[in-house]
């Protein structure tokens, strides 16, 4: 099994607020027009799901499979090139802030875990970019 981790996340917003938001796939609505439209196309989502085409890398569909209130959101893949697991953690850091992680756990053969290192670490560094700057009020 092969792990990969974004970078710890400082978010200005109580660990609750961003839970609440992340665990609700239907907000992304919220945050639609800060995606980048040249790499996402034809995007659809509900409060459990979203299904999405990233290029270069074909038709990605993930789903909530458990939300541990109010510290951590995973995911699975329901149809994806490279199956894999992906975590949202969310912990207190003081009264009014928290910190994020995500994190990938993916059962890759040797070749393609070569080929997909560097685009999966990318990915989710990019990923966590857009999370901090979300406005979870």
């Amino acid at each position: 099994m092969s792990t990969y981790e974004s970078s710890i996340r400082q978010i200005p917003y109580k660990q609750e607020a961003v839970f609440n938001m992340l665990s609700d796939l239907s907000n992304i609505e919220r945050v639609k027009d800060k995606l980048p439209e040249d790499k996402l196309e034809q995007m659809t989502f509900d409060s459990d799901s979203i299904s999405v085409t990233v290029n270069p890398v074909g038709l990605i569909k993930l789903r909530i499979v458990d939300r541990d209130v109010p510290k951590c959101i995973k995911f699975e893949t329901a149809t994806s090139p490279v199956p894999f697991n992906l975590w949202i953690q969310v912990v207190p850091n003081g009264d009014n802030a928290c910190k994020m992680k995500l994190t990938i756990k993916a059962e890759l053969n040797p070749f393609i875990k070569g080929m997909v290192k560097k685009p999966l670490t990318e990915g989710l560094e990019k990923m966590a970019d857009l999370l901090q700057v979300i406005k979870y009020e």
